[in-house]
């Protein structure tokens, strides 16, 4: 098992910054790829961005590819999103998410088997 903790969101205007955590407990954390989602209101929920056990993949949707950076820290049991240039079509709640074992596609939710209860990020135009 891991339980995974979401930390970091909050109100932010367009074009500022945001940097989520991803706390994870239970199992070896360094085994596991990660991932964000994002679910805005009245939408399904969708991928934002992954990253593999060693941190040496990197993956993007390409609404936030450019602005969003991946990244992990397994050492701490933590994985990030930095987020920059916010816009106000990123407002969503953002899961984090982890797979027990290597996923065939990373985009996909399926492929993930423990989330977090997600964290608010609201960008006021």
């Amino acid at each position: 098992q891991v339980q995974l903790v979401e930390s970091g969101g909050g109100l932010v205007q367009a074009g500022g910054s945001l940097r989520l955590s991803c706390a994870a407990s239970g199992r070896t954390f360094s085994n596991n790829p990660m991932g964000w989602f994002r679910q805005a209101p009245g939408k399904k929920r969708e991928f934002a961005s992954a990253i593999s056990w060693s941190g040496g993949s990197t993956f993007y949707a390409d609404s936030v590819k450019g602005r969003f950076t991946i990244s992990r820290d397994n050492a701490k049991g933590t994985v990030y999103l930095q987020m920059n240039s916010l816009k106000p079509e990123d407002t969503a709640v953002y899961y984090c998410a982890a797979a027990s074992s290597v996923p065939d596609d990373y985009t996909m939710q399926y492929e993930y088997d423990y989330w977090g209860q997600g964290t608010q990020v609201t960008v006021s135009s």
